[in-house]
């Protein structure tokens, strides 16, 4: 480990003297370390050239690959740490429009309720392994198949269109009346407008038209700028419109839900990880807040 860490920081810095003074060694202590490790490996890691060492093309490969695994150790130990501090920790994985929209501004209310339990959140915005990461938990937007886990749904994705009012020419009464306005689109739902407007009855190839941005904010953005009309997470805008300078200029409760029956919001883990305590009080307060949003009794 004292190689691999000399080793990181003198690929960094592409320096020994750099990284004897980040690591608070001597310069001929760190090059012993990298000619340890270089007759370990086999293989030479820096080559001298004109008072300075250089990386060779083993050694930026090594190097970028050492300081990931490092990152993630150093991830690890510090879950592991808050783990046996004394409280109760959730390492979850939330989708980053989720979490700040929705999910955040709620959780004081757990905190409240569950003050010994903690909840961490990282961002992931696809499928990943339990196995290979230190998250317990995810919520995930889509259907619910994910390997090994066990999928609590949470709600349907309430989507309504949005607009500046400056770029309507005037009020839109059907639906089919949006298509003479540009389209932003959605590249995670990339059928979002073509299922909307089916859901009325309107079926036309203009609906696949327009540009198409990545993240919700993003068509938020382009739709306050005047841009075109954008499909997003009511949740998203929803007692924001007045100050985002933006107007719902159609709604319709027929197409309300977006995409399939199954693709929607669930909380996923690991099946063997059910019966944790942060989890267990995690889910059971998530449960009751989407059934209060969705308006489904308890």
């Amino acid at each position: 480990m004292s190689a691999l860490i000399a080793f990181e920081a003198a690929a960094r810095h592409e320096s020994f003297t750099q990284a004897a003074k980040e690591l608070f060694l001597t310069e001929s202590a760190v090059s012993r370390q990298i000619a340890t490790l270089e007759s370990g490996l086999g293989v030479r890691l820096f080559v001298r050239a004109k008072q300075r060492v250089v990386l060779t093309r083993a050694g930026k490969l090594y190097g970028m690959q050492v300081r990931r695994s490092l990152e993630n150790l150093d991830k690890d130990t510090l879950s592991i740490v808050a783990h046996g501090s004394g409280g109760g920790y959730l390492e979850l994985a939330v989708l980053p429009t989720f979490a700040s929209e929705w999910l955040i501004p709620r959780m004081k209310d757990f905190n409240d309720r569950n003050p010994d339990v903690r909840i961490n959140m990282g961002v992931r915005t696809d499928t990943f392994s339990f196995d290979e990461s230190h998250f317990e938990a995810a919520i995930h937007y889509g259907k619910p198949t994910w390997p090994g886990t066990t999928s609590d749904y949470l709600f349907g994705e309430e989507v309504v269109p949005i607009c500046s009012p400056a770029l309507l020419k005037k009020p839109i009464k059907k639906a089919h009346e949006l298509l003479a306005y540009p389209l932003l689109h959605s590249t995670t739902r990339p059928h979002g407008w073509t299922q909307w407007f089916a859901a009325l009855g309107v079926e036309d190839n203009a609906t696949m038209q327009g540009v198409r941005y990545e993240l919700h904010t993003m068509l938020t953005a382009g739709a306050a700028a005047g841009i075109g009309v954008a499909l997003v997470p009511r949740f998203l805008v929803e007692g924001q419109l007045k100050h985002l300078g933006l107007v719902i200029p159609f709604e319709s409760p027929a197409a309300a839900l977006n995409g399939s029956s199954d693709a929607a919001y669930y909380l996923v883990y690991p099946t063997e990880f059910s019966h944790g305590k942060p989890l267990e009080a995690f889910r059971t307060w998530l449960l009751e807040q989407a059934g209060a949003y969705a308006g489904v009794e308890p």
